[in-house]
């Protein structure tokens, strides 16, 4: 068993206990979860909701990509490396782009007149002039809340020969180095290289591109570090998959999710080097570029609650090419960091899509919240059982989704099993519909009095979906 420091304790029988706090927890991996009987974890796929953004200026263009989306109150900031030719990493040519939107759906690109390209500053550019830290530079909204005001923003950005290079900025728009020399490194770096506070460990973390081999060989993966302050970073870790095959990871895009940062969601990009689809007709038809056509790529999920392991529970697609030859080609389909709220029950993310080509652009794809995976039972109905835990609060809430046949129960067991009188199945109301929050309810008792006990959950499905859960 994987364990995270301040999540397990151990009770007398040896079993080892979950602290929940009031943490909503999603059912996104086995964490909770104890045993399964007629029910299972089900990924959901994310619905395709168009292009959003068209990489059309002259100084974007076809290569524009490592994208990352930011949700800062009422604004949303989308920033994104613009690249009209290709070339190696790094390259004078690349610039920082930047586009806002007040809902996520619609953005433009401000005209900053802040650097000049191409003997003009009439661009949306807030990053040029300074290779290679174009080529990944990859911005957050700092949540640590000893943060500094002028460094509400932070990012990291460069190459193997530069190393990462850490940034700052009060706005979002206008950005300077923290320091001249790199902070960190130690690895190749040839990827977007994501960082953020965590809540949760109460550091910073990196997640950076390395390889499983020496050098430039192997599998591109993923490895980790921390810093206290952005500026020392600890060794690095390889992250481990756990059981699972080794697979190209071309970008990783982890990042703690929004409503449970506990929990770090990678909306990770799987390469697959060699696996050509098109033909070289169909690529000159295209207009591809012609070193971009010999591979291609998808979308994978993965989590983490911390430390340097990746949990792999789905291994099939999250988000497969989409229809057309031109969904096919390399460097295509590769996901903006973060998975931002767009709705009041909807999230979406963002994926890159005709790499290469003229028609390059940016892609809106739609979830409900939470909504990454579910536990889900069939007409003839099932049954979870969770590990033992610890809650804080008085009332639990759930998002589920039910047929107008289903339903959803839940009874409070004690450690062996044994259920607590009140809170059997019959005394929970029936859960019936589609709810992002809903209370459960049974008729005569009330959770305050189990709050910091140790319990487990029944939960009783038919023909239903339960997303997550929350004790408030």
């Amino acid at each position: 068993m994987f364990i995270i420091l301040d999540v397990y304790s151990q009770s007398t029988d040896n079993q080892y206990v979950i602290d929940l706090k009031s943490n909503r927890e999603l059912f996104i991996d086995d964490f909770l979860l104890d045993k399964m009987e007629g029910t299972q974890l089900v990924m959901h796929q994310p619905i395709d909701e168009g292009q959003v953004l068209n990489f059309d200026k002259e100084w974007e263009g076809q290569f524009s990509g490592y994208c990352t989306v930011i949700k800062d109150q009422e604004k949303y900031r989308l920033y994104y490396r613009g690249l009209p030719t290709s070339g190696l990493d790094g390259s004078t040519a690349e610039t920082t782009c930047y586009a806002e939107s007040a809902d996520g759906i619609n953005w433009i690109k401000p005209n900053l007149g802040i650097h000049e390209v191409d003997q003009t500053k009439e661009n949306n550019i807030v990053l040029a002039n300074d290779s290679p830290f174009s080529h990944n530079f990859s911005p957050f909204l700092d949540a640590n809340p000893n943060a500094k005001k002028e460094e509400k923003y932070k990012a990291l950005a460069g190459t193997k020969n530069s190393g990462l290079v850490a940034f700052s900025s009060s706005d979002g728009i206008h950005w300077k180095k923290i320091k001249e020399d790199p902070v960190f490194t130690d690895g190749l770096f040839d990827s977007q290289n994501v960082s953020f506070w965590s809540e949760s460990e109460q550091i910073y973390v990196c997640y950076f591109r390395t390889w499983t081999g020496d050098g430039y060989s192997g599998k591109r993966t993923v490895s980790r570090t921390t810093s206290a302050d952005f500026i020392n970073w600890s060794d690095p870790e390889f992250m481990n998959f756990g059981d699972t095959p080794l697979e190209h990871l071309y970008t990783n895009q982890t990042h703690s999710y929004f409503r449970a940062p506990q929990i770090y969601v990678a909306i990770a990009a799987r390469f697959m080097p060699n696996r050509q689809v098109l033909t070289d007709e169909a690529a000159s038809e295209l207009n591809v570029n012609p070193k971009y056509y010999k591979d291609c790529s998808d979308v994978v999920l993965m989590t983490s609650r911390g430390s340097n392991l990746y949990d792999r529970t789905f291994m099939e697609s999250f988000i497969r090419p989409g229809l057309g030859l031109q969904n096919w080609v390399s460097r295509s389909n590769y996901p903006a960091l973060n998975v931002v709220q767009t709705g009041a029950a909807e999230m979406s993310l963002y994926v890159n899509q005709d790499y290469a080509q003229p028609s390059a652009h940016l892609r809106r794809y739609s979830m409900r919240l939470d909504g990454f995976s579910s536990i889900r039972s069939g007409y003839s109905g099932g049954m979870v059982t969770t590990k033992p835990f610890k809650f804080r609060g008085s009332e639990l809430f759930v998002n589920y989704s039910t047929s107008a046949a289903g339903s959803i129960q839940l009874e409070v067991l004690d450690v062996d099993r044994n259920s607590l009188p009140g809170f059997e199945l019959k005394d929970c109301q029936v859960i019936i519909g589609n709810e992002i929050s809903r209370k459960v309810n049974w008729d005569e008792k009330s959770l305050k009095e189990l709050e910091g006990q140790t319990i487990r959950l029944r939960i009783q499905m038919k023909d239903a979906d339960l997303f997550s859960l929350k004790f408030e």
